[in-house]
């Protein structure tokens, strides 16, 4: 099969990015995760399944349009509130065909979200191109992200290697926990790489993220090491009660420095994915924001870690 033809689960196509990667981007969201990251910006990507998102308050007093039309049974009225059930509505025939939801059609008020489809290569390219006259003047490109983009290999590597041979840039963004040889085979077809490292205590790694740390940085090791030109920053989520000590970054600046990486950088925990893992039925962490003065503390850590 030709690389235009493959195709694979995406969750959105982001324009104007000017945060994953050089210049303005344009980054494709594939659906799919090792990870189960509490904390995660993007929950809809983590399951390799279509999600449904729910926003319950927009349904309208009255209305019951979608309890018919519901094959798994997973939704009912209580006076004028409704509800879901959640592991019901996962079990749904349609989500796992990758067909727009009954229940998504049968609402005049947008209560449903669906998050993934299925498209080709060709498809995904044909809405990165648009941006291409921004690319040139920008210094951008395409980044996949996710999830994990390497979650789905074979459309992950399809989309690398058909957008170099138009002349994008492309970046790819990994969580590291991926079969290494795939990795170094996404490392060929790429101009930049953004790599997180989280935590450098493997139990604490696997009790937050679901999976321990060891693959991790090896396979950073090792693309270090097979592409010591490749353009690559480590970037670590910062996490209050996770990772946000000086210790914690400390650790992982002083594993950076001895593989000669010197682009680093933290990002603050974020509260935009609450409302997703809501209107999905994960479970919200309470958790807030670092301060700027700690955040501006640790990156001092990292300054004298570093240099």
């Amino acid at each position: 099969m030709e690389d235009v033809q493959v195709t694979g689960a995406v969750t959105n196509i982001q324009q104007f990015s000017t945060h994953d990667g050089p210049g303005i981007r344009t980054v494709v969201f594939l659906k799919g995760c090792p990870l189960h990251c509490a904390w995660c910006s993007n929950p809809e990507t983590q399951r390799r399944a279509m999600d449904i998102g729910t926003a319950t308050a927009k349904c309208e007093p009255g209305c019951t349009r979608c309890l018919s039309r519901c094959p798994s049974g997973a939704l009912r009225k209580e006076g004028d509130d409704l509800n879901v059930d959640k592991a019901l509505c996962r079990s749904c025939t349609f989500v796992e065909a990758w067909q727009e939801p009954p229940c998504v059609l049968a609402c005049p008020d947008e209560v449903f979200t669906a998050y993934g489809k299925k498209m080709s290569v060709e498809a995904v390219l044909e809405q990165v191109e648009k941006d291409a006259m921004f690319y040139r003047y920008e210094q951008g490109g395409m980044t996949l992200s996710g999830g994990e983009a390497l979650f789905q290999p074979d459309f992950a590597l399809a989309l690398l290697r058909e957008g170099r041979r138009r002349g994008l840039h492309t970046c790819l963004e990994t969580c590291g926990f991926t079969d290494g040889a795939t990795l170094l085979e996404a490392c060929a077809e790429l101009d930049f790489l953004l790599f997180d490292i989280k935590n450098l205590n493997s139990e604490q790694h696997r009790e937050s993220t679901g999976v321990p740390n060891e693959r991790i940085l090896e396979n950073l090791r090792v693309v270090r090491e097979r592409f010591p030109a490749l353009p690559l920053k480590v970037r670590t989520p910062v996490i209050p009660g996770f990772n946000d000590t000086p210790e914690h970054i400390a650790a992982i600046a002083a594993f950076l420095k001895g593989l000669h990486i010197t682009e680093y950088e933290l990002l603050p925990y974020h509260a935009y994915g609450s409302s997703k893992r809501h209107s999905l039925g994960f479970s919200v962490p309470d958790v807030e924001r670092p301060s700027d003065e700690a955040m501006d503390a640790l990156r001092a850590v990292v300054r004298s870690v570093l240099g």
